[in-house]
């Protein structure tokens, strides 16, 4: 067993999908798949099930990934601890955010990192928090940038709440509600919203609010990310959203109404309790965060 095999095993499971996975490790479909069937003939096992339309992984390739990843991120630490016992810090760093990351500016912190350790390659996912916290959680990546409803908390992962942040309602210049300098949920709730869906962090913030309040709200569009997207139809006319405050002032072409009795959400950096990486560590540390 090669540990290039073991990371095609893993992009596969990630991507569900022979062709992504191999777009991403940066090599010809056929030699991944001759690799990973390689293994599978070591193995005696089938690890994905494969139709001409969809990739499955099965029971086997489920407990092949959990102890694969491990091995993997085992082997990825112990070369960059043997550069970090030398005063050199290298290796990989996995970060996941949310697109409305407010708190920290990313791209800011990213390039101070990149310029103290240049030979750390970074990876960033963007997603909903509570996949992120599942992801932190597997080791597949190491930390996170989330936004919660003041409700909730991270579970079972290393938190440090950094910011709350009233949401605003952003409508289109034109609409009849761009001319208002204040609204509340009751009038908000005529609308039709464009929203994240259901039984995500970002769309619970908005959900717990009117519920609450005794209010129902329709939600004529989900959309996956409430960035670009959102942004788009929200100018279009299509319907209103809810962001946060401390995030709208990167969006253009909308109009943003303070709410008075708003929602609010909190913003957490994430972080595996144990076997970081020398990298994952530096990253905190210059957060000044505890890298223990």
């Amino acid at each position: 067993m090669e540990l290039q095999q073991i990371r095609y095993v893993l992009a596969v499971a990630e991507t569900n999908s022979f062709t992504r996975a191999a777009e991403r490790c940066m090599v010809v479909q056929s030699a991944l798949s001759r690799q990973i069937a390689r293994l599978e003939q070591e193995l005696g096992a089938r690890l994905f099930e494969r139709t001409s339309r969809h990739v499955r992984i099965t029971p086997a390739g489920e407990a092949f990934v959990t102890a694969a990843r491990e091995t993997l991120n085992a082997a990825e630490r112990a070369v960059a601890e043997v550069a970090s016992a030398v005063g050199e810090v290298r290796g990989r760093l996995a970060l996941g955010l949310i697109p409305t990351v407010a708190a920290v500016d990313i791209p800011d912190a990213l390039s101070r990192f990149r310029d103290r350790y240049p030979d750390v390659q970074l990876s960033i996912r963007v997603g909903a928090s509570e996949d992120l916290t599942d992801q932190v959680k597997q080791g597949v990546i190491e930390v996170a940038f989330l936004g919660l409803p003041t409700t909730a908390r991270p579970q079972g992962v290393n938190a440090r709440e950094l910011a709350r942040d009233r949401l605003v309602a952003v409508v289109a210049p034109d609409h009849p509600l761009a001319q208002e300098s204040r609204v509340d949920l009751r009038r908000l709730a005529e609308e039709a919203f464009i929203d994240l869906p259901p039984n995500t962090a970002g769309r619970a913030q908005s959900d717990e609010a009117f519920a609450a309040a005794g209010l129902s709200r329709h939600v004529a569009f989900e959309v996956t990310t409430a960035d670009f997207m959102m942004a788009r139809l929200v100018r279009k006319g299509l319907g209103i959203a809810m962001l946060p405050s401390a995030y709208v002032p990167q969006l253009t072409g909308v109009t943003t109404i303070e709410v008075t009795d708003a929602p609010t959400r909190a913003e957490y950096l994430i972080w595996r309790g144990v076997g970081r990486s020398p990298a994952a560590n530096a990253f905190l540390t210059m957060l000044d965060l505890p890298a223990e």
